[in-house]
């Protein structure tokens, strides 16, 4: 992408990093982190006006669950309910979706909730607390879609209408077509 992606800018000026970390606590989420890697210094400097806590993966080559298991291993306590978990490469998700989801969750109880749209699902993702022993235990090559998929009887998709839940942005053309 040619600068950190957390870094990137979103259509209406604020970082990617910045805006899915406002919207989580606009959603009012009891505490919010940012797991950060390579790129730690300059994604913490980003968020210095944002009340989340910054915590950096110490090995982010282990892929995306390594960056869930260091956010785990900081934020949850014996009081802790569930994660939400979105990852920075879904920047437009709205207030809404995330307030939404996690209503949906503490309604059912699910152990995996997300929002979805017809057949495609997007971001955040609820984990119940029941889950959270698999995924440490997940390997860390096939990632959080492994508890997903043995959840997937079970799991709650939560028809939204907000298309920023499904805009995800891995390449440069996707990049390009987000400022479109």
């Amino acid at each position: 992408m040619g600068s950190p992606k957390a870094l990137l800018s979103t259509p209406d000026g604020r970082t990617f990093v910045v805006s899915i970390a406002d919207t989580f606590v606009t959603a009012g989420l009891d505490d919010t982190f940012v797991v950060t890697g390579r790129d730690h210094d300059q994604i913490a400097a980003a968020l210095s006006n944002v009340p989340v806590r910054v915590v950096r993966n110490p090995d982010p080559a282990r892929g995306q669950l390594s960056s869930l298991l260091t956010a785990m291993e900081t934020a949850v306590t014996p009081e802790t309910e569930a994660l939400v978990v979105t990852l920075v490469d879904v920047p437009l998700l709205s207030v809404d979706t995330v307030r939404h989801v996690v209503s949906e969750w503490r309604r059912t109880r699910a152990p995996v909730v997300r929002p979805a749209m017809g057949d495609r699902h997007g971001h955040p993702v609820v984990f119940d607390r029941r889950v959270f022993e698999e995924l440490r235990q997940a390997p860390l090559d096939a990632g959080a879609k492994v508890v997903v998929r043995k959840y997937a009887a079970e799991l709650l998709n939560v028809p939204v209408t907000d298309t920023g839940c499904l805009i995800d942005v891995d390449t440069p053309r996707d990049y390009e077509a987000l400022g479109r």
